[in-house]
């Protein structure tokens, strides 16, 4: 978004743009009084142990498949112990544990608890590409970063979590709501430790009313060069996976038709890759813009801070990029490929395709599906059925723990603005939303585009300084929340 937005208007169109400017929302007022809670901290300490918890946290191998998450969960209990805090594992199937424990309100305000959410499991890693003196479990520290599958996702986030928790016992910070620590099992592949989490045996003896997971994070030069954006989800795009399977006559390879299965298949695959979604920018972005706009200000921040001018000539630069395309299009992806074929020369009567389509707020599984099936209605022998489906779910944030984690992100920082989105990607606080929880999704960290690329992917990364920082910036904002003055 750059002069050459503003090129293109003539001299009418931005006098009447100006009028169309609107203002950030203003955020609630820190209470008064709290603030000594954290100043009585010594966060070079504090860090430094988040630190050290975090190295000895990603050498314990929960890679999911297969989990084994309770080798992490019974790490997390023993750290709760060494400061005679008690913690209860839950197992959703043997090897699969999430650990639950609880600081009671010493004066209840009636408010319901807050949940500080991270999952046990991290994705797969392929060893013989990361660096070799700093691999998947190794923990070490190598350039003042901190190395291993999970730095980011989300062992990080779950060591932010595990030590607040520690330090609102050890600072016996007067409470008025409980704080209930969560960290679950299997969120990387079916959710079933958060499902145990949210059903009917266990939630009503936790009914969060507020929750932070992951979701977001600050990413450097995200709007600007000299700007870091501190996204703060509030919520994800729904998921609708589909199983599209196309059936023909089978029979050998030698012998090409039209009404062969893979044929129709790649057909169907075609017009559906040709599809041209309608973007729609949600209420959340253009908050975030606005932030940006304002901190930034130039003509670059006068863009930002119109919808109007947004709509109109940042558009395309939106949908050029595929993170902000997926933040404002209702999307749909081949993510991989089913049959009955046994060798190379035959032809199977039966094939399939998997589709992993994200929703916006707004659009529904069932309305995208009739979408989806009326574009391929004119191959015949295809059939879309659905493997999993449910909408997307948002939190408001014109709300107190959101404005708590965005004030202390950016405290101290003149570079740096917080703002809400829509997370492309969806966590467990979906879950949790469905119960009526207002989830916030934000990691405290501050990385660049590279350190970002390491999420799933190899030599995965975090500061020490973004440790130290992180840590601070979550105790502060839950204390502002949870804590009587």
């Amino acid at each position: 978004m750059r002069f050459a937005f503003l090129a293109s208007l003539g001299l009418v169109g931005l006098l009447s743009a100006c009028s169309c400017a609107t203002a950030p929302r203003a955020l609630h007022e820190a209470p008064a009084g709290l603030s000594k809670y954290g100043d009585a901290v010594d966060w070079k300490v504090a860090g430094d142990e988040a630190v050290g918890v975090l190295q000895q946290y990603l050498r314990i191998d929960t890679i999911n498949p297969p989990g084994n998450e309770t080798r992490g969960t019974d790490f997390l209990k023993a750290e709760l112990a060494k400061d005679g805090l008690d913690a209860e594992v839950r197992e959703f199937a043997p090897g699969r544990g999430s650990l639950i424990a609880r600081l009671k309100a010493s004066a209840p305000s009636g408010e319901k608890p807050l949940c500080l959410l991270s999952h046990v499991d991290v994705v797969p890693a392929e060893t013989d590409t990361w660096e070799p003196d700093a691999g998947p479990l190794s923990g070490v520290i190598k350039d003042d970063q901190i190395h291993g599958r999970g730095a980011l996702d989300m062992k990080g986030m779950g060591t932010l979590e595990l030590q607040t928790f520690r330090l609102l016992a050890r600072q016996k910070v007067p409470l008025k709501r409980d704080v209930i620590l969560l960290a679950v099992a299997d969120e990387e592949v079916s959710e079933g430790g958060m499902k145990l989490i949210v059903s009917d045996e266990v939630w009503p003896s936790i009914d969060c009313g507020h929750l932070v997971n992951e979701g977001g994070m600050g990413v450097k030069g995200l709007f600007s060069e000299e700007q870091t954006a501190f996204a703060i989800s509030i919520g994800e795009k729904g998921v609708l996976w589909l199983r599209v399977t196309a059936e023909g006559e089978a029979g050998h390879g030698s012998t090409p038709t039209d009404n062969r299965a893979p044929t129709r298949l790649v057909q169907a695959l075609e017009k559906l890759a040709a599809r041209q979604p309608r973007p729609r920018i949600q209420p959340a972005l253009y908050e975030m813009l606005r932030r940006a706009g304002e901190k930034n200000g130039g003509l670059n921040g006068f863009v930002m801070q119109r919808p109007g001018l947004v709509d109109s000539f940042a558009m395309k630069k939106l949908l050029a990029k595929p993170t902000t395309r997926a933040g404002i299009t209702d999307t749909c992806q081949v993510t991989g490929f089913d049959g009955k074929g046994s060798a190379p020369n035959v032809i199977p009567s039966q094939t399939s395709a998997i589709l992993d389509c994200r929703l916006l707020p707004g659009t529904t599984p069932k309305q995208l599906t009739e979408e989806l099936e009326g574009l391929v209605k004119d191959v015949p022998g295809i059939k879309l059925e659905q493997v999993q489906a449910f909408e997307a779910a948002v939190s408001e944030y014109d709300d107190p723990f959101f404005d708590a984690l965005a004030r202390y992100a950016v405290k101290g920082r003149s570079d740096a603005i917080a703002g809400p989105v829509i997370s492309p990607g969806f966590t467990d606080s979906i879950l949790a939303r469905g119960k009526g929880t207002r989830a916030y999704g934000f990691v405290p960290f501050a990385v660049t585009a590279d350190e970002l690329a390491t999420f799933h992917g190899k030599n995965e990364r975090v500061s020490v300084a973004n440790v130290h920082s992180g840590l601070e910036i979550l105790f502060r904002a839950v204390v502002d929340v949870v804590a009587v003055p």
